[in-house]
């Protein structure tokens, strides 16, 4: 974790550099929530109100020169750093239903990826009066579309504890997590500590096609490529001061950002995978928690893990707070975005 936040300051510190000699500087500080779509959910419909997390961003506008010093442009660009935490739970009780109720408790999948992220966005301003400074305006509106490049490693809360077998959970039919395989009358509820211990990326957990085109995909890059657009609207309460509401959705080229995509990984793959017989069980415990996923052969019936034909993309809504920077010595100029 302490890379990714690293990276994340140390381009916000790059960026400073060059914008710092221009002749205007907009920062904004946006937080707000996200909310995940991917393979993981117990809602029938396309939200799934359990799986909304929390998420922020600063971004970074008015940057460019303004050697005609127009009171505004219809078009720009803005640079953002944003965070994003994305998660689900299969086996949370939500909707009213626990247990084998749940569309997929009997899947039982859970993951939590904190996603950093920066991207550039070419933006469209929307407002009346061209020629009127947008303070005087108040209120505006905009769009924007980009591309983004984000880091992220999805981790899982499998163990009560540290990453060892005798610490697995056991998930019943009742709903609850126990320390016992289920019908054993010693079983104690323990529940999920909610420390997401295991990295889904260090293990092979999935597999890929079918007969001699099979294969396992092993160990994928943390590092993704994202699309995100959205609209928003900006209220002027001074000359350098706005507030705003913007509603985005960024979509991506991978499948895996919660580490769930295709099928499960057979008993034979991850034996090929591990010489070691302890590592063997954590994998197939790690690629199907509950058991009832799989029956370590790829079969029509319980190979299905995921699917590989939808990308993952998650929503975006926030409130933010900007405040325009302008240097000493020079002509005023109220250009905004």
């Amino acid at each position: 974790m302490r890379k990714p936040v690293l990276y994340f300051f140390l381009a916000a510190l790059v960026f400073a550099q060059p914008v710092s000699a221009q002749r205007n500087l907009e920062v904004g500080l946006a937080v707000g929530g996200d909310h995940f779509s991917g393979d993981l959910g117990n809602w029938d419909g396309a939200v799934q109100w359990n799986g909304i997390r929390p998420a922020m961003s600063i971004t970074f506008r008015d940057y460019l020169n303004n050697p005609k010093r127009y009171i505004t442009r219809a078009l720009t660009t803005e640079t953002r750093l944003s965070w994003h935490r994305l998660g689900y739970n299969e086996v949370d009780p939500t909707g009213g239903k626990s247990g084998i109720e749940l569309r997929n408790y009997r899947r039982g999948l859970n993951f939590r990826n904190d996603l950093f992220g920066i991207s550039q966005h070419l933006v469209l301003n929307m407002y009346r009066e061209p020629f009127q400074p947008l303070y005087e305006q108040k209120f505006f509106a905009y769009s924007f579309i980009g591309v983004g490049l984000f880091y992220g490693r999805p981790k899982a809360d499998l163990f009560n504890g540290s990453q060892d077998l005798s610490n697995r959970y056991f998930f019943w039919e009742d709903g609850t997590v126990r320390d016992k395989p289920r019908g054993d009358v010693s079983g104690q509820v323990v529940g999920q500590d909610g420390n997401y211990e295991t990295d889904l990326y260090d293990w092979a957990t999935e597999g890929n096609g079918l007969g001699q085109e099979a294969k396992v995909l092993d160990k994928p890059s943390p590092w993704h490529v994202g699309i995100p657009v959205g609209f928003g609207i900006r209220y002027m309460v001074t000359r350098e001061l706005a507030v705003g509401a913007e509603f985005s959705y960024y979509m991506f080229f991978t499948d895996l950002l919660d580490g769930v995509s295709d099928r499960y990984a057979t008993y034979d793959e991850i034996g090929k995978m591990y010489a070691d017989s302890t590592q063997q069980y954590l994998a197939r415990y790690i690629s199907d928690p509950t058991g009832w996923g799989s029956n370590g052969k790829a079969g029509k019936f319980t190979s299905r893990r995921g699917n590989p034909g939808l990308p993952d993309s998650f929503s975006y809504f926030t409130f933010e707070i900007s405040y325009k920077f302008k240097r000493n010595g020079v002509r005023r100029s109220y250009v905004s975005l």
